[in-house]
Order: structure tokens, then C-alpha cells, then sequence
């Protein structure tokens, strides 16, 4: 009698949002920019972008510098969140993005959104996904002391899922990302459709570079995804019997 195949351990698929799953980098950059404007802050908008992905006070200190008054972070960071809260109704998702999670969780992949977005603003990019059921959990800057480049959000993900890093992929758009789940020991996967330079995210670590979701999802034969070891994604019909 043949003894039943062993079920592949399981493995977690973490995303970022923003930039990554959906075109919303350059939005944060006019919120960020106006909030800094009203209050007298001249920023200029390329900067504001090479800081998208931090979390709003680590924003703050890479654009303004730590030794400055705290006292006005609140009103900045609010401030933003109202300007970008007036785009919720119709946040762009990129191309295929839906589709690459659906992929990745029915070959069995734990698939968790690692981000600093909270509450509304998360509600509204899941709405803009549109790929909840194959969302296992969401990992957010407030879960941990320290947001990207840290590892502790993506480290908390995987609690999440009790999955170890050596059998995770991390997919994100700025160099935070990179840093983030090269710090947590994960192997990642940079996308250019956040507009960082490919150099700038193999440099912080990314493994392997594409386009955009599409391309990821177009070649995921050939990515992390496929050459992680056992259980790793696989092209349908050339799964093992």
C-alpha cells in the first residue's frame, strides 16, 4: 500500500501595499507634500518619494531631520491622512494584482499584506485589491515598536502564520522593503511600479527585480517563488503526483 504524500509545509507570500499591490506611491507623495507645505515646509517631491514606505514619523525625521520640534507631527501626519483619505473611493489597484495573490494562496501560500497603513486607509486598499479571499492576515507598522526598514514587521507576519523566514518571499517597491525582510533573514522580490531604480532595491537586498505585479505573476516559474525548495510554487500541471 502506498503511503500518502507528506502536505508541503506551510509558506508565506508577504506583501507591501502601496507601490506594490497598488498605484498609490505618487498620491502619498501630494498628500505628504501639501500637509508639509501648509505648514511652512519647502520639500521638494522627489524626496518625499525616496520616503514613501516609512511610517509617518520616520518620514518626518528622514525629511525634516530627528533634531527638529516634534510638537507639529501630529498635525502633519493628519494632515495627510485627510488629503489622501479624499482618494479612497477610487484607489487604483495594479495590473493583476488580484490575480498574483489568487495564484500564490491556491498553490498554497499564506499570503499576508505587510504595511503601515491602518484602518481606514487599509479598509480602502483591500477594497481597491479586491483579493480578501486570499488574504490570510495583515501585518501594520502599529503591531511592532519599529515599522520599515526594521525587520519587526515583516518578523510579526510570520508569527502570524508560524511560518520561519527560509521559507517565506517578501514582495515590495522601496528600498525600506528590501532592508526590511533582508534584516528578517526573508528572501525578497523588489518591484519597479513604486518608481525606485532597479539598482537602488537589489542594492538593499532585493534577489530578483520585476516590473510590476503582471510581470511577477507572468514569471513566477522563474522567481523566488519557484526556486524556494520543497512546497514552493509551481507551475500548474507540473505539480508532483
Amino acid at each position: 500500500m502506498t503511503s500518502p504524500t507528506p502536505q508541503a509545509e506551510p509558506r508565506a507570500a508577504l506583501f507591501d501595499v502601496d507601490g506594490t499591490l497598488t498605484d498609490t506611491n505618487h498620491l502619498h507623495v501630494t498628500a505628504w507634500w501639501e500637509a508639509l507645505r501648509q505648514a511652512g515646509h519647502q520639500v521638494p517631491m522627489h524626496a518625499i518619494h525616496r520616503a514613501v514606505g516609512l511610517p509617518g514619523g520616520d518620514l518626518l525625521d528622514h525629511l525634516l531631520g530627528e533634531d527638529r520640534d516634534h510638537s507639529e507631527d501630529d498635525r502633519l501626519s493628519a494632515a495627510h491622512d485627510t488629503l489622501y483619505a479624499t482618494w479612497f473611493d477610487r484607489l487604483p489597484a495594479l495590473d493583476s494584482a488580484a490575480d498574483l495573490l489568487r495564484e500564490l494562496a491556491g498553490t498554497g501560500w499564506k499570503v499576508l499584506l505587510v504595511t503601515s497603513a491602518k484602518d481606514n486607509e487599509l479598509k480602502a486598499l483591500r477594497r481597491a485589491i479586491d483579493a480578501d479571499e486570499a488574504i490570510t492576515d495583515t501585518a501594520t507598522s502599529e503591531d511592532v515598536e519599529e515599522g520599515k526598514p526594521a525587520p519587526d514587521p515583516v518578523l510579526h507576519a510570520l508569527e502570524l502564520v508560524g511560518v520561519p523566514p527560509e521559507r517565506a518571499v517578501f514582495v515590495g517597491d522601496t528600498v525600506w522593503d528590501m532592508k526590511a525582510a533582508t534584516r528578517a533573514g526573508v528572501t525578497c522580490v523588489g518591484l519597479l511600479c513604486g518608481g525606485i531604480p532597479r539598482g537602488d532595491l537589489e542594492d538593499a537586498g532585493a534577489a530578483a527585480v520585476h516590473h510590476d505585479p503582471a510581470d511577477l505573476l507572468a514569471h513566477l516559474a522563474h522567481s523566488p517563488f519557484a526556486r524556494n525548495g520543497p512546497g514552493a510554487w509551481e507551475p500548474p500541471g507540473e505539480a508532483a503526483e
